[in-house]
Order: C-alpha cells, then structure tokens, then sequence
C-alpha cells in the first residue's frame, strides 16, 4: 500500500537539458481510454518556457490527482521526444472515494460531527475522499476555537478497508494545555470606554481563547458611531500569559442636523419659512455618552424644544439609563411638557429592551372668553417597556444605517381636576433598506402611534406631518389620537456620493375628538448629496386628502443638512 500524502515531492533529475530560449511541449500518455476523461476534466498546461516549468506542471497533477483519490496511481518517467517534445504516461487506477475517520471522542467538540453533517458512530465517521482536507481544517478550527490554538491534525495509520474504501486513525498533536485571554490592550484610542470592551464587544479576560470569535466581535467595532478598527486583532503568546491587542482609532461622531421648509400660507397666500436645529453630540466624555439638543419652529406657530440624555453601561454593568425633556408651545393655546426616563438593557450590540417612567404636564393659555372646552389643564404618568434593533452598515458612505425597529408601549392614567382617567399608548417606528443590486434599493419606513381613552384632550394628540413623516404637508400641522404612516423611496446611486429618489408616501389617522377618519398621499421626489459639510437632502412633495385633488399651491420643499463634526 502506497503511504497516503497530499503533497508529493519534486522528483529531482540529474541533470537538466540546456533548451533556454525554446518553448517546451508535455504530453501525458494515459494507459486507459478512462483515464483521458480524468486528466482532461483536471487540465494541465501543455506549452512551457524551461524544463522546471515543464516538471512543475506534472507534480501539481500528481497532486490534483492524489485530492480526487487516485493515490494507487503509477507515473513513468518523462522521455524526450524530439527537441521540443516531453512525453510521460500514467496508470490511475481505481479512485478510493470515501474514508473511515476513527476518532476518540475526548478530542472532538461537543457537537463538532454534527455541525459536518456525515455519517457517524461511536468510534469513527465517514467521510468523502475528496473532502478530507476541508474536514480537517474544520474539525482543527473548532479544536483551536476551544482554547487550543496549537494542536494540529492529521490522519495515521492509513489502511484499505474495502474496494474504493480506506480506514485511519484521526491524531490530534501539539500543546494541550488551554489558552485564556489573560489580558486586553488598546492601541490607538487608549481611552476607549472599557465597558464596550466588556459588554457591546463581549471581549473579556479569562475566557478560553477564540480567535474565530475574537476577530467576529471586534468586527462590530465598525457598528460604533465614534469608533473604527484600524487593523485586525493580535495576539501575544507567552509561557504564562496571553495578551489580546486591539487597535482602535476615535472618529468624529457629533452631528449638526437642520432644515429649511417653504410653504405658501393658505389664508395670506405669502410664502413662509419653517425648520429645525438639532445638535447632538456623541462621546465626547470618552464613556460612549451621548447628548443631543433640538429646536422646531413650524409654520402653525408651533414651537417644540427637546433635549435627550444616554448614559450607556453604568457602573461598568449592561445596564444604561436615558433622560428626556421635551416642551412644545402651541401659538396661545397651550404648553406641554413631557419628562421621562428609562432604564436600558443592551443585550447585545443590535438589541436593547428597556422599563421607563413618562410624566406631562400641560397648561391651557386660552382666556376665559376664548375657551375651548377640549384643551384642559391635565397631568399624565405612564410606565412603559421598549425595545429597539439597529443594524448598520459600515461600508456605505450615506446610508449607515440597514434597518432598524423602535417600539414603545405604555399605560398610566390621566388626572383632569382630580379625576383620574386610565389610558394606553404604543408607538412604532421602523425601517428597512432593501438592496437589489450595488445602485439600486428600495427605502421602507413605517411610523404609528396610538392613543386609548374614554375621553380625550386636543392638547393630549400626537402631531405628525412632514419631512420625517408624511412628506408633503406642514410640519406637524396634524393631530390623531391614532395614525399610520408608510413613506417610501426608489433609490437610484448615481455615485457613492450622490443618489436619486422618489416619495409615495400613505397614511390613515383617526381623530376622535371631530371623528374624524381620513386617508393622506403623497407624492415627489428628492435626492442626498454626502458632501464635505454632510448630508445635503432635498425633498419636493405634494400632499392631499382621500378627497381633496392635487394642487401645486400644496406642494412642499424640504432642505436638510447633516454634518459630522
């Protein structure tokens, strides 16, 4: 029995014809008419520049061959035909197709043979011949993913146990002894917030050494808004000690965000003038913090000002807390202020859940003489639950963001003099990115929220309308105790910088105040410019009821920038 090898050695000839300058030709013999199929479905190159080239190209088909199970092959010398012309010949014989891998259990991964999906028993596997070296690779890639980075395979004891059948040994070699990630080490961003290591990277000191598990977690690294990875992982061996280097560059992460809106008033006729600022600064502590600012002024004399505070992994734990203010100013008629504050849970780095407390108070500003019997004077605590899922992209330079789910849902109770009135409310926000090839996409957002009681207040509605709802309507000049909303865009990137986009956009509110019960569309297009500044966004949209028909005196401009600072 020929000794089982993958790698033949280069037969060495004694001397070597002085044909430099004369291009060489191989011709290989086949002693079987079968075998010619064999050797023509491999290929090999007929045409060389020297002698070496010429005998290369026969060991590499040896090796081919050795893969695909002809190792009972039998190659005759090279024989010089004529000046130009190398001949050899081969008898292949039969293929062994499959091979009884015998194992000792101890030495396999729980789950390993499963997760190769063959046939299997208590003492040995079976496997295809020409699937061997990929099964070994796996089979020591789960061994070094348990700590043990320096044991090799091999197969030994290799004997026929059948036609077109072998049987061996699997040997498991080198340093047994467990490795444990003794020590982390940044380099680059010496002051990137440990607790990101521990909980969002899942990197942790004295556990069994990964590597394929290591180089997956710091991947996510890119998924940070104020960092990026500059290289791949390292790591140090020593006698005693196992030191795991990553290296970390800070990025800018704080944004500038604003818009202008141009609208005609429908009462003057006269074009007037709406937007937002919005300021949000990210890590600037170093503890992975983030602090953001924004300011609305729309056209119905609605101002709204919100200010909003994360503090991620408090403690060095998995827990993190949010604070948020937000106050809005309704002309003369009345103010509400709402305080909330939640408690979150990072589960990993896509998944949050969270518990939080809400508290409004709202004012009626109206006279005596200008009473509105539907704005009053109330109070409101909720207590909801949250969850949110983000998926980034770091590989794209405008749209950073794939998909992402926000959901809120709340009960709490309402009190109008003393009188205590219990109410339920959910909110939803989600989008999603669907890529159909490298410059097309479709954009999908769906935004809801809804409002359960036995009665209900105008100042107590949520506001919706414009650029980051339904396009094509005034900014939040609409108010529902329930409302859907489905904006939509086809992307089309004209360069990695610059993209083209439609605007059809639905929506269905309810408000049970004026039962009122109306169907929104909407319509344009726009485009998104990533320039040195930021993000450029311009929307046009126009915007109508279920029964109203299109008029371009409705139409609505929207221009937004985003910058990174």
């Amino acid at each position: 029995m020929h000794r089982f090898l993958f790698l033949f050695l280069i037969t060495l000839f004694g001397s070597t014809p002085d044909l430099m300058g004369q291009n060489l030709y191989l011709k290989i013999q086949n002693e079987l008419t079968e075998n010619t199929s064999v050797i023509d479905s491999i290929g090999y190159q007929k045409k060389h520049a020297d002698y070496n080239s010429l005998n290369r190209e026969i060991n590499t088909l040896k090796y081919q061959l050795s893969k695909l199970g002809y190792i009972d092959s039998k190659w005759h010398g090279i024989t010089k035909k004529n000046d130009s012309m190398f001949e050899t010949s081969v008898s292949l014989g039969q293929p062994y197709k499959n091979i009884d891998v015998y194992f000792n259990s101890k030495n396999l991964p729980p789950g390993t043979l499963k997760q190769l999906r063959v046939h299997s028993s208590k003492l040995y596997f079976t496997i295809r011949f020409k699937e061997i070296e990929q099964t070994l690779q796996f089979i020591n890639k789960k061994i070094s993913d348990q700590g043990l980075p320096f044991n090799t395979l091999k197969l030994d004891n290799i004997k026929k146990s059948g036609v077109n059948r072998l049987k061996a040994d699997l040997v498991l070699s080198g340093d047994n002894e467990m490795r444990f990630v003794n020590k982390i080490v940044v380099k680059g961003y010496d002051k990137f917030p440990k607790s990101y290591l521990k909980y969002f990277l899942k990197l942790r000191t004295g556990k069994p050494l990964n590597l394929s598990e290591i180089k997956k977690q710091t991947n996510l690294l890119q998924e940070l808004p104020f960092a990026n990875q500059l290289r791949e992982p390292e790591i140090l061996f020593s006698k005693d000690s196992t030191i795991l280097y990553v290296y970390i560059e800070k990025t800018k992460s704080n944004t500038f965000d604003g818009f202008l809106g141009f609208g005609t008033n429908e009462e003057t006729s006269k074009l007037e003038l709406t937007g937002y600022l919005n300021l949000e600064l990210t890590n600037n502590l170093n503890f992975g913090e983030s602090l953001s600012l924004a300011y609305r002024s729309d056209e119905s004399e609605q101002k709204s000002f919100n200010v909003n505070v994360k503090l991620p992994y408090l403690f060095n734990s998995p827990i993190g807390t949010e604070l948020e203010l937000t106050i809005f100013k309704k002309d003369s008629s009345f103010t509400t202020a709402d305080q909330s504050a939640r408690i979150n849970y990072q589960l990993n780095s896509k998944n949050q859940f969270s518990v939080g407390i809400k508290s409004t108070k709202s004012n009626n500003l109206l006279s005596s003489t200008n009473l509105n019997p539907f704005i009053k004077d109330y109070e409101t605590t909720f207590y909801t639950i949250g969850y949110t899922f983000i998926n980034r992209i770091p590989d794209r330079s405008i749209f950073k963001r794939n998909a992402q789910i926000y959901l809120e849902t709340g009960i709490g109770n309402r009190t109008i003099s003393q009188q205590k009135d219990q109410q339920y409310q959910y909110r939803v926000d989600a989008f999603k990115i669907f890529n159909l090839n490298s410059k097309n996409n479709v954009y999908l957002r769906t935004t809801s929220f809804g409002l359960f009681s036995d009665s209900y207040l105008e100042n107590e509605l949520s506001r919706f309308g414009g650029i980051n709802s339904i396009r094509g309507f005034e900014e939040n000049s609409l108010s529902a105790t329930l409302y859907g909303i489905l904006a939509t865009e086809y992307r089309y990137s004209l360069s990695s910088d610059l993209y083209i986009h439609s605007i059809i956009d639905l929506a269905y509110f309810e408000n049970k105040i004026i039962d009122q019960k109306e169907k929104l569309y909407s319509f344009g297009f726009g485009f998104g410019l990533n320039t040195k500044a930021g993000l450029l966004r311009f929307n046009y949209a126009n915007g109508k009821s279920e029964n109203q028909s299109f008029k371009l005196s409705n139409s609505k401009i929207h221009l937004s920038l985003s910058a990174l600072f």
